[in-house]
């Protein structure tokens, strides 16, 4: 059992992975500028802690447990914010860049081992309006289109860079679009149009995925710094994978090993690494 720092435990991802490593035996510290749903419950067994970890100062305390849970021993950073449409270009790169160094300057500061922290799959090349380059798109595949993708790919040399000074074990875990059960319901929406889904390549990713793959990389036997793509083992579409790309991106090349409605967002290193095993699929739903 482990006492883990959870920045941004109240957000969409956040909920889920505290809920996790809870439900695991891990002693939790959630910090965020706001609390969960779950928080206002006289007894939600999650302590929270109100910090805006774009200031170092709040960083550093808040992740040492201060009074609320002390003796941290690793951290899982989510706190951002997630997406490009949420807030001005300066602002989500601002908001992002300074509360990743922060937090990874606080984990050295502290001499804490292991931080895994929220890259993205926009770091792929999203929105696609020029094709990729192959398909499945692995980790290689490296294109920030706006300044939030932008924003996740210094966070990943930032994460070397810290590494190389301090010898933190820094992973960045590229989250596709994160979905919780209500958000299903808008996939039969998605079927009659591949170019409506195009921007990830149909992609998507449970947030019991995320919680797993967060909770693998704590885990995991791996030292200095790494990236993965997390996402589901399909897409969001009931057509075939190689339909789409024949309709969507023809002159794309794509993998021989694709077949049925398998992810176009390559997996394969999170499964050889960290044991990454996504076994949800929306189509149990329907």
């Amino acid at each position: 059992m482990a006492k883990i720092a959870v920045t941004g435990g109240s957000g969409k991802a956040g909920r889920a992975v505290v809920r996790d490593l809870h439900e695991r035996g891990h002693q939790v510290l959630n910090i965020d500028v706001v609390p969960s749903p779950e928080s206002s419950q006289p007894d939600d067994p999650i302590p929270f802690l109100k910090a805006d970890v774009t200031d170092f100062g709040q960083a550093l305390e808040a992740l040492s447990g201060g009074e609320t849970l002390p003796g941290i021993e690793a951290i899982v950073h989510l706190a951002a914010i997630p997406s490009p449409i949420h807030a001005t270009s300066d602002q989500v790169f601002r908001t992002n860049i300074t509360s990743t160094h922060a937090v990874f300057s606080a984990a050295a500061r502290l001499g804490l081992p292991r931080v895994v922290w929220a890259s993205s799959e926009t770091t792929l090349g999203l929105p696609f309006e020029q094709p990729p380059d192959y398909a499945p798109v692995d980790e290689a595949h490296i294109r920030p289109e706006t300044s939030y993708a932008l924003s996740k790919v210094l966070g990943e040399e930032m994460a070397r860079q810290f590494h190389r000074w301090h010898g933190t074990t820094i992973i960045g875990l590229r989250f596709s679009n994160i979905m919780v059960r209500s958000d299903y319901e808008r996939f039969p929406g998605f079927w009659d149009d591949p170019h409506q889904r195009k921007w990830n390549l149909w992609g998507y990713v449970d947030e019991s995925h995320v919680a797993e793959s967060v909770r693998r990389a704590l885990e995991a036997e791996v030292e200095g710094t790494d990236n993965f793509i997390i996402a589901a083992a399909d897409t969001v579409m009931k057509r075939p994978s190689r339909e789409l790309m024949a309709e969507v991106f023809p002159s794309v090349p794509l993998a021989d090993r694709v077949d049925g409605t398998d992810t176009l967002l390559d997996i394969g290193h999170a499964r050889e690494v960290l044991g990454y095993a996504p076994a949800f699929t929306w189509r149990e739903l329907f």
